[in-house]
């Protein structure tokens, strides 16, 4: 521009002016004008003498400047773990060694230090969450995931309906195992799993993270969760919540816990909510085969009160003038309800435990009969292991703490009672209540809520009800959940059964949890994951510690 100026005005402009008039164009002075004069003159004499831009170069950060600095921070950083601070990058740049390194006159502030978190890809936030591992892997838990859980899934998935991304239901292929299983089998029904599970709501229970305008003044809030409310509820991929057709009928429990409320959600409820659900299946979806599938929890896994355990049994009959064994159960009256006895507390009797059955099915008393000598005293394990044909000699009770050095089996007297099938398989009142209906039940293994589609539901449920308007008020509360929990799309739910599915395939194929969560992720649109998965954890370095 500046030449362009000096040539088209000749010696009427002249080299000063010209250089004036470019300077003003651009609001400068005359120093500009002076640096354009210098600079044209360098060009003149050496066409690749270009200026440069000198203007916010001395803005530059220092983390840039200096090659290999911002990789340093980073490396001293991940060697400390999980939660370091900005004070930890000027403690590092203090060191002598890194002020030589790096050529640093001083220090960084912690000012810096806090901008560079950011320049490094920190962020001061909560730490997102991953599933639970506590326990995950625990041999028993792995074990039973494995051995049963798994093979009972693959056993009625063949039956059951799968869906895609869009909450289509997949057909399936001619020929493939599910379509010959579903097409062929007389008499088969369609598989409907229903997954129930118990989840609590609070009264503040609100969102937390929002845009916040800076004139924005804290207000007051109540203390503590409020009130809370317990859900409890049946849910499929084929219907969503169970309800009958026309709505009138639900499984859904809405329970206000606590000593001063409605009480807590006992044994005994489980079973009448199982009713419930049993009887608007059977009166309202005759034509399906319907598998309840509850969490491990123990008021599940709750047994009859004289059910068979080896757990506190002794090791030989129970001596002279001390209290025979058996096992403690609740006094009820007349009513079904419990007796409590003036302290308080629900009042006991001692009875004895259930009769067994050997291999060929004949009844196996645990007490001596009438006629002995020691009639109605327990046997003990000894003489019970003995007419099953054990050779309990040199056996002891049990091992240190019942903690037998796998793979033994008959190391002591107590775990070959644990190994044997009666004394193994015996079911819960849960399964005996639902299986006298013709109700298959499933027990998912521990620790493992990514199996539990429901769970994903409640959590869908909850994010809704965070958006709500804030209340102390329980009629809101329950306004509340009800609409949140009927606002969980049926495509949604359909899409967390195929995440459940997903993780079992994961588990099938041999990952473990880390590897199945790193798995259903990337994979979050398949029902199934691909045969290479092996070979992309490992490029990936996603290894089973």
């Amino acid at each position: 521009m500046f030449l362009s100026f000096y040539l088209r005005g000749g010696r009427t402009t002249g080299w000063i002016a010209s250089s004036l008039m470019v300077a003003s164009a651009f609001e400068k002075g005359p120093a500009f004008a002076r640096s354009l004069r210098a600079w044209t003159r360098e060009f003149l004499a050496d066409r690749h003498a270009l200026p440069t831009d000198v203007e916010h170069t001395w803005s530059q950060s220092i983390l840039e400047q200096k090659p290999g600095l911002k990789e340093a921070i980073s490396v001293h950083l991940q060697s400390l773990g999980k939660f370091v601070r900005a004070i930890d990058i000027v403690h590092f740049t203090s060191e002598p060694v890194t002020l030589l390194r790096f050529g640093l006159a001083k220090p960084v502030s912690l000012a810096t230090a806090q901008r560079w978190m950011h320049a490094l890809e920190y962020r001061w936030t909560k730490a997102p969450n991953g599933q639970f591992v506590d326990g995950h892997e625990r041999e028993d838990v792995v074990h039973y995931r494995q051995q049963c859980f798994l093979p009972a899934m693959a056993k009625h998935d063949q039956y059951a309906r799968q869906w895609d991304k869009d909450g289509q239901e997949l057909l399936a292929t001619p020929g493939a195992p599910d379509h010959d299983a579903a097409s062929h089998s007389p008499g088969q029904k369609r598989v409907v799993y229903w997954w129930h599970d118990e989840s609590t709501f609070y009264a503040h229970d609100r969102r937390t993270q929002r845009w916040v305008h800076k004139r924005e003044k804290a207000t007051p809030r109540r203390k503590g969760e409020g009130a809370s409310l317990m859900a409890a509820d049946f849910v499929s991929a084929e219907y969503g919540w169970l309800r009958s057709p026309d709505g009138k009928e639900s499984t859904r429990i809405l329970f206000r816990a606590g000593k001063n409320r409605d009480g807590y959600f006992t044994h005994e409820e489980i079973l009448q909510h199982a009713t419930k659900a049993m009887d608007i299946l059977r009166r309202h979806y005759p034509d399906e085969e319907h598998i309840f599938i509850f969490d491990n929890a123990p008021t599940h896994l709750k047994r009859a009160a004289d059910a068979l355990s080896a757990r506190h049994m002794s090791m030989g009959p129970t001596r002279e003038g001390k209290p025979t064994f058996g096992v403690e159960t609740s006094i009820h009256d007349e009513n079904g309800r419990p007796v409590f006895g003036r302290d308080g507390k629900p009042l006991k009797e001692k009875v004895p435990m259930t009769d067994t059955h050997f291999a060929d099915g004949s009844p196996q008393s645990l007490y001596f009969p009438p006629g002995h000598p020691r009639a109605g005293v327990f046997k003990g394990m000894a003489v019970i292991l003995q007419e099953r044909g054990y050779n309990t000699q040199g056996l002891r009770a049990q091992c240190p703490d019942f903690k037998c050095k796998p793979p033994a089996i008959d190391c002591c007297c107590r775990r070959l009672l644990f190994n044997e099938p009666d004394f193994r398989d015996v079911q819960s009142l849960l399964e005996i209540h639902c299986k006298a209906r013709g109700f298959p039940v499933l027990f998912l293994p521990k620790f493992h809520c990514e199996l539990n589609c429901i769970e994903q539901c409640w959590g869908y449920a909850k994010r809704l009800y965070r958006q709500m308007p804030a209340s102390s008020s329980e009629a809101d509360l329950e306004k509340n959940v009800i609409s949140a929990l009927d606002s969980v799309p049926l495509i949604v739910i359909r899409r967390f059964y195929t995440r459940a599915h997903r993780f079992m395939d994961a588990y099938r194929r041999g990952l473990n949890g880390k590897q199945a969560a790193w798995a259903a992720k990337k994979y979050s649109s398949h029902r199934v994951l691909p045969n290479t998965i092996l070979a992309e954890l490992d490029r990936d370095g996603i290894t089973a510690d």
